[in-house]
């Protein structure tokens, strides 16, 4: 038996880490594994719980084969612990907080993907990203208008294996929605 990737996505501030926060325990229970990204941040930055490495580390890293995945973006590197190869492989499922630009490779090496996007409606996205105070009024702008257009693409190929989350709301139903999306494409399987 083959376990399934899982391939969360979505835009800056759209809630992924809280997501994954929320439901990691759930999603335990359901034997699905949420995969800790390597990025090339300091483990102190804000953000998700990653492990932190140095650019150099990273390509090091990346050399040696460490990764099933990974990709640069946004300044920083990414990378998916290769051992995600063996938990498919054992049977479990596995969550991976994914890189929107790295989709189509994830899909040729990993063809049954099921694509998770998350979304949030545009103004609340905005008040979230101005309140990170990352970035300026005209680049958030600029990020929110490459979301749009990312979204409404992938939206317009109907692809079964894409499946919408609206995270607009309360996490718990974010949650719910989640855990449904993941059960009814285990029953389609």
């Amino acid at each position: 038996m083959t376990g399934r990737l899982i391939y969360l996505i979505g835009p800056s501030g759209s809630g992924k880490d809280s997501l994954l926060d929320a439901a990691r325990t759930r999603l335990a229970e359901r034997g699905c594994r949420i995969v800790r990204r390597v990025i090339t941040r300091s483990a102190e930055a804000v953000g998700e719980a990653a492990q932190g490495v140095s650019p150099e580390q990273f390509a090091e890293m990346e050399a040696q084969g460490a990764f099933a995945l990974s990709w640069h973006a946004n300044g920083l590197a990414y990378g998916i612990p290769r051992e995600i190869d063996d938990w498919l492989a054992a049977g479990d499922d596995v969550l991976v907080n994914g890189s929107r630009g790295h989709l189509q490779d994830t899909r040729e090496r990993y063809p049954d993907v099921l694509v998770l996007l998350l979304t949030v409606d545009q103004a609340v996205l905005r008040q979230r990203l101005l309140a990170r105070g990352r970035e300026s009024v005209a680049e958030i702008d600029q990020r929110l208008a490459r979301n749009a257009r990312f979204s409404e693409g992938l939206l317009a190929d109907n692809d079964p294996a894409v499946h919408l989350l609206d995270n607009s709301g309360p996490l718990e139903r974010t949650v719910e929605r989640l855990l449904a999306c993941i059960d009814e494409s285990a029953a389609c399987a």
